[in-house]
């Protein structure tokens, strides 16, 4: 099938990742700031991280209920609508309850677009979905990259962190306005080509309620969304109270972090011609491990740094890939793409608040060390993936 008249929706959902990756790494790059000026605790901190993730879980319940009222496109477009708002309400930094419901709206909307985009791209392409979803997670490092890059940028110049909010406030606003003429009636188009696949059968088929694979590929996501909402929320935090690099370098680091991801997306997407995915995402979590005990064993600079980008490098393309390895399963259900976000967004949700809760006893150096767990589990049903998908054979 000719995909060609779906260029629009792709290009529009690349736009949208990468301004949600702007808007995701952009708390983290702040978050020291609002630390010391609002005067929270790292315990309150990680609640706003572990909020914003409470607000991608409700995405997962909340979403699928606009769209089948609403359409995706109005959906999308009333939602994403908040983010702007949110980001000014951030930036005159309210009472902490203020700052917490922003935070979780914030969430719904990255949780929103997530969604969105991911049954899209898995709708439009099917087979070939796993080269396209990791092109589209490449947009998401290209944000990812910009905003810790441009913050470090920017403030070396002399603006404030509030200033790169205003930036992108003006870029969520134009991502609303994308969605919002994105034409809706194409994305119903495939979702009748699924049904006629499959037999027409019911569009929500619930069937991967009830495979072990699934709950498999939903737990590496948990695990994983943990380990990288703490990379994105506490890794400049981290890196400074490392006392071995400054706040430019430890910004500038996490934002080159995010280029090496692009450029493992790409390179996943090309390996996903010649690999299976369940090799594929169990190269990445041996790589990613082995990378971040490095990372957090050393004082050294210089082995830091390589660490680093070498835990950016394979972690790139254990989300698209597992989302790709699910997609023969949900077979084009928005309720299972769904579920699968709630899930991976559970890890999102806990794992920032236990780091901050810890950081405020044993500090955010010692901490950190409590994602030894997250790295292990990943390799671990990594492993069981790769072998259920080799016993089927």
């Amino acid at each position: 099938m000719k995909t060609d008249k779906y260029n629009h929706i792709f290009l529009r959902c690349c736009y949208g990742y990468a301004v949600s990756g702007m808007a995701v790494l952009v708390i983290g790059a702040i978050l020291p700031s609002i630390i010391t000026e609002a005067g929270i605790s790292f315990l309150a901190a990680g609640s706003l991280l572990s909020g914003m993730a409470i607000g991608n879980l409700s995405a997962s319940f909340l979403f699928p209920v606009l769209v089948s009222w609403l359409g995706r496109k109005r959906a999308i477009f009333f939602i994403t609508l908040c983010a702007p708002v949110c980001l000014f309400i951030l930036s005159i930094l309210p009472p902490f309850p203020i700052m917490y419901s922003v935070m979780l709206i914030y969430g719904l909307v990255r949780g929103s677009i997530t969604i969105l985009n991911n049954s899209a791209v898995n709708d439009i392409y099917g087979s070939k979905a796993t080269g396209k979803l990791n092109l589209l997670h490449c947009f998401f490092a290209v944000g990812a990259f910009l905003a810790p890059f441009l913050t470090a940028v920017l403030m070396k110049l002399g603006f404030n962190w509030r200033h790169v909010l205003y930036l992108i406030l003006i870029l969520t606003a134009a991502t609303a306005a994308l969605y919002g003429t994105m034409d809706d009636t194409l994305l119903n188009e495939t979702s009748n080509r699924i049904n006629k696949d499959k037999g027409k059968k019911d569009s929500q088929d619930r069937s991967f309620l009830k495979s072990y694979s699934f709950y498999g590929i939903a737990f590496i996501l948990f695990f994983y969304l943990g380990l990288e909402n703490c990379i994105n929320g506490w890794f400049v935090t981290y890196l400074q109270n490392t006392n071995v690099m400054s706040t430019t370098y430890a910004t500038a680091l996490v934002s080159f972090t995010w280029l090496v991801i692009m450029a493992g997306r790409l390179i996943c997407a090309a390996l996903s011609k010649k690999l299976d995915k369940s090799t594929i995402i169990l190269i990445l979590s041996l790589g990613s491990a082995a990378c971040f005990f490095l990372l957090i064993s050393t004082k050294n600079l210089t082995l830091i740094t390589a660490a680093l980008l070498g835990l950016g490098f394979f972690l790139s393309g254990i989300y698209p890939t597992c989302i790709a390895n699910a997609g023969p399963m949900i077979k084009g259900s928005t309720l299972g793409m769904s579920v699968l976000t709630a899930i991976s967004a559970m890890g999102g949700i806990i794992t920032p608040q236990i780091i901050g809760g810890i950081a405020d006893r044993i500090g955010i150096v010692g901490s950190i060390g409590v994602l030894n767990i997250n790295v292990f589990m990943v390799i671990f049903l990594s492993l069981l993936n790769f072998r259920n998908h080799h016993k089927k054979k």
